[in-house]
This record gives C-alpha cells, structure tokens and sequence, in this order.
C-alpha cells in the first residue's frame, strides 16, 4: 500500500486498519479497501492469502448491485476517482456513503452447523429458539432463524437473546430481523441457482439521517459458510466448506489455544483457499471474475 505522504497527497486520510480492511476518509466519503490478510478466533494470521481480498471484494460487490432494490446500502462506487492514482487498489475497493455502524452482528442461519450445533447438542435450541429432536448436523432449519451477536471491538462476540437486542436496536429490530432473514433467503436462492448452498452469513448495518443502510461486504467467503450442492448431496453434514471454515478447521487441528500469536499456516492451505474462494466467485459471479482476470492480464 501507498505511503502515508503519498495517501495524503490524494486526499486520503486513514482511519484504522480492520482485520481484513483498511478503512479511509476521502472527500466527504469512507473508502474501504480488502486486503489478503485473513483472520480467524479474532487473531489476524500471519500468512496472506493472495488475490484473497480482490475476490472477496467481487463477490460482495456483485451482491450489493442484486440486492439494492430489496434494502439500501452504502455503496457509492467501486472505481477510483481519476484524481487518485493507486492502481494497487483496483478491485479492492468500496467508496461508501459514511454511516454510524450498529454494534450488532446480524446472523441468519439455514443449517445446524457451528456454535449453532454446539447450542442444539447442549439445550436443543439454536439462538435461543427450540428445535425438533433427533436433527443432526448439517440438517436444513425448520425455517432461517435469527440470532444476532454483540460486536465486540476486543475479545469474542456474545449470543444476543431476543429482549437484549431489542434493548439496543429499539423500534429497529423488527426490520432488520425481517431484512437480515429476507437478504438471507435472497441469497440462498440465488446461490442454489448457481450450484451453492448458503449455510449461514452475517450482515452489518448503520444509520445515516434515520436511514437504515447495509454498510459492510455481504455473503462472502470471509462472512459466511458455503456448501457445493453436489457436495452436500453425497455428504450431508460431512461436505467440504467453501469458506473461512477451512482455515478453522485447519487451526483447531495444530491444538492452537486461540491466544496470540497464531500458528502459521501451510502452504497447502493458502493454495487450497484460494482455490476454494475464487471457485465461490466464479459460480456467483462468472463476470466479475472475467473481468478481474482480463485486467490482471492486461
């Protein structure tokens, strides 16, 4: 990335580093630009993925574009201004409309996976919602559920019930329970069309003049669990993750305790990634991913 004289010679100013972004202010705009960093039980890994945050940032854009007559969101334009010459930042970037984020994580879940799993094994529930007897892992929910998450700016997110997270988003909670469940349903409709299943994911949303607005990537890798629906098929709850899972799956193996720092990652598991994450850009999105390769090539 540019040097902090050179960003300020165009008019950028840095706000902080994320996990997987770095977020800036240009003009009266918020520019947030993915990087390859990944991160996973809220440690920032050592190792890149590459061209990991350019997919990431394709998939999320194409999204944005199919879900804007269904809820606003934040997106203002994905091209750099002619002013501004980072090429480096090209398919990177989202030029957001600013907005005060709801420190809440909204989370639908289609399939008993994850803490969900862990949930139903110990209480038969998930996010606080009973389920029937006897499901096992990887079933379909009786219906999307619900179950939002604090988001925490250190350490771990908590479950949220339902009368703490009317306790933060007020008259809103309705509506964004309704439109996290609709986006949801959405996407898992269009994922099947194009080969995928669309296990669980989460969105962030902000306020601007009391407006609602999604204001983060959205049914990415990085955000939520894919399954191929060939894949699950054959194998049900034992199918292969076309997303951050992977990694996961792989820390959970070395016996890492979860504090800093993190071990490192194979180069098997960079190139599988990869592989794995532009598979979901080129199902979802053959286009983006077209023209991402055309320029790269260029």
């Amino acid at each position: 990335m540019e040097a902090k004289q050179d960003l300020e010679r165009f008019g950028l100013r840095k706000i902080r580093s994320g996990k997987v972004r770095d977020l800036y202010y240009w003009k009266e705009e918020l520019w947030m630009v993915t990087t390859d960093r990944v991160s996973a039980f809220d440690c920032i890994l050592p190792e890149l993925i590459p061209t990991k945050g350019i997919i990431i940032n394709q998939i999320a854009l194409g999204w944005l574009e199919k879900t804007s007559l269904l809820f606003p969101n934040a997106l203002l334009s994905e091209e750099l201004p002619p002013e501004v010459n980072l090429p480096e930042w090209n398919g990177r970037l989202m030029r957001m409309l600013p907005c005060d984020p709801i420190p809440v994580e909204f989370i639908a879940r289609g399939y008993l996976v994850g803490s969900g799993w862990k949930e139903y094994l110990e209480k038969g529930t998930v996010g606080g919602y009973r389920l029937p007897p006897h499901l096992t892992f990887g079933s379909p929910l009786p219906e999307p559920l619900f179950s939002p998450t604090t988001k925490a700016k250190e350490g771990h997110d908590e479950a949220l019930d339902v009368e703490s997270a009317k306790k933060i988003l007020g008259d809103n909670y309705d509506v964004l329970k309704n439109i996290t469940l609709d986006l949801y349903l959405f996407g898992k409709k269009y994922a099947y069309q194009k080969g995928l299943i669309l296990v669980d994911t989460k969105f962030e949303f902000g306020r601007r003049d009391e407006k609602l607005y999604l204001i983060d990537e959205m049914l990415t890798p990085d955000s939520s669990r894919f399954w191929l629906v060939e894949d699950y098929e054959k194998h049900k709850g034992n199918s292969a993750y076309y997303d951050k899972q992977i990694i996961r799956m792989y820390l959970e193996q070395s016996k890492w305790n979860k504090q800093p720092p993190p071990p490192h990652l194979s180069q098997e598991i960079i190139e599988e990634t990869q592989k794995r994450y532009k598979e979901v850009l080129s199902r979802l999105f053959p286009e983006r991913l077209k023209k991402l390769e055309a320029s790269i090539n260029q």
